[in-house]
């Protein structure tokens, strides 16, 4: 029964690998990790090699093996012809899953702003009172860019937005936690 466990769990590690090196192998292809994970997957192949000289008795551990070592397989197909695309110029992101870009001032909470300095206005107001609470905090370092506040309004605008419908909203600086933190507050009316 030693070795029926033993087996089972070096399947476990294979599996568990092999999903690591599939999400290694999109990131490589994404073009977020800058180099092949040759290795791991070469170190891959030569554990799966190894369970293929085994006698394997139990009948549900060797299709399970059966199916991991197939999987793989599969899987290095599939990567080698995107590596071979990627070297011949062929190979395209697809666009389609990626984030929608930021919002922008049109897709703002309510009406879109008459004029657009209103919506400047409004984070100059929100920066200069997230700088000055950050002072009476006692925090040090570099307040936030404006873009960043310009992107945190934006995101938090469309999930108001999407809760509540197209009732306007207020955006103040609250420190009562003991650090400047941005609050919402519904508009009455």
């Amino acid at each position: 029964m030693d070795e029926r466990r033993k087996k089972e769990q070096e399947l476990q590690d294979l599996q568990s690998d092999m999903r690591e090196l599939e999400i290694r192998y999109e990131r490589y292809f994404a073009g977020v990790e800058k180099r092949e994970p040759q290795r791991d997957r070469m170190d891959l192949a030569r554990r799966i090699r190894k369970f293929t000289n085994q006698p394997i008795f139990q009948t549900d551990v060797k299709f399970r093996y059966q199916g991991l070592a197939t999987r793989f397989h599969t899987y290095s197909q599939y990567w080698d012809r995107i590596l071979r695309l990627m070297d011949e110029g062929k190979y395209h992101l697809h666009l389609a899953n990626r984030p929608a870009p930021p919002a922008t001032s049109q897709d703002a909470v309510g009406k879109p702003p008459a004029n657009p300095a209103d919506d400047e206005n409004e984070t100059d107001k929100l920066l200069k009172s997230l700088t000055e609470a950050r002072q009476q905090c006692g925090l040090s370092g570099p307040p936030p860019s404006r873009e960043k506040v310009d992107q945190f309004l934006a995101a938090q605008k469309k999930k108001v937005r999407d809760k509540f419908g197209d009732r306007t909203v207020d955006f103040v600086v609250d420190t009562s936690s003991g650090k400047p933190q941005i609050k919402v507050r519904l508009k009455k009316g």
